[in-house]
């Protein structure tokens, strides 16, 4: 059993940047592939970017390429989601999680309980 706690979430304005961070304990995330999942009011879940256990290959979605950057540090079992230059577009729960199998985009075995971003305009 792995436990993923979100943090670094906040109200924010139009242009302004937050790291979410991802904590891991329970089991070493290393073989995992990490994924960022958001959820805005009234919208289903969608895919944000992800990144294989080996760091190397990263997916993004198309609305935040370019202004969203995906990390890990395995020794700390931590995941990152630096996010620049903000819209009002990217307010939601954003979730991070964990999968097995090597696909960015899921499904997923394992989820934090989410952190909220609010930008503001």
């Amino acid at each position: 059993q792995v436990q993923l706690v979100e943090s670094g979430g906040g109200l924010v304005e139009a242009g302004d940047s937050l790291r979410l961070s991802c904590a891991a304990s329970g089991r070493t995330f290393r073989r995992y592939t990490l994924g960022w999942l958001r959820q805005a009011p009234g919208k289903e879940r969608e895919f944000v970017a992800a990144i294989r256990w080996n760091g190397i290959g990263t997916d993004y979605a198309d609305s935040v390429k370019g202004r969203f950057t995906i990390s890990r540090d395995d020794a700390k079992n931590t995941g990152y989601l630096q996010m620049n230059s903000l819209k009002p577009d990217d307010t939601a729960v954003y979730y991070c999680a964990i999968e097995s199998r090597g696909n960015y985009r899921g499904p997923y075995d394992y989820w934090g309980q989410g952190t909220q971003v609010t930008v503001s305009s």
